[in-house]
């Protein structure tokens, strides 16, 4: 097997990029019981990349599919699956769509939009850093990207908790969202 071909420079060219599934994550982070992390990762998404020139004219599109939030703990992802929390039955998906790009550094962004969970929508922030061009084994031709932000899972009409007898809440009102991304050009 060939090893991957690493592209000269860090611009990113214009043109429309797919996200490839099979080789991205998105990760929500939340706390429970005050201080360990559970981490749930979502199997099922698409979208698009589109590179402008200027950069700040990109734009990003995302949709998850709710149902398909995984924390390897079958019984919770019923309850996170249920009306406590995604109500995956009224609302199949989760979505993202850029308002605005601001470039911090030649590889470095502040990605505006608006997330959309239970059918609530809610300005976001993903600070995204831009790891490069890449050529895989097999000749295709890849951006990558990671980025990470903040919610809190009120703004989006999820509020379903329980209290500690020592004092807090069986889960953080916070979640961390973390993003590996490749996307490739669309054909």
């Amino acid at each position: 097997m060939a090893e991957a071909q690493v592209l000269q420079g860090t611009k990113i060219e214009p043109g429309i990029y797919e996200i490839d599934p099979a080789h991205s994550s998105i990760t929500a982070v939340a706390r429970h019981l005050v201080f360990t992390k559970v981490r749930g990762t979502f199997g099922d998404f698409s979208g698009t990349i589109t590179i402008a020139d200027p950069i700040e004219d990109s734009k990003v599109q995302a949709v998850i599919q709710a149902s398909t939030i995984d924390t390897r703990q079958p019984q919770r992802d019923e309850h996170l699956r249920s009306g406590d929390f995604l109500d995956v039955e009224k609302f199949p998906t989760i979505e993202f769509r850029t308002t605005k790009i601001e470039s911090r550094s030649d590889d470095r962004f502040a990605v505006h939009g608006d997330l959309t969970i239970r059918g609530v929508s809610s300005p976001v922030v993903i600070d995204a850093t831009f790891l490069g061009p890449q050529i895989d084994p097999w000749g295709n031709k890849r951006i990558i990207f990671e980025g990470k932000t903040s919610i809190t899972r009120e703004d989006f009409g999820i509020t379903w908790n329980q209290a500690l007898e020592t004092g807090g809440v069986l889960v953080s009102s916070k979640l961390e969202i973390e993003l590996e991304v490749q996307a490739t050009p669309r054909s």
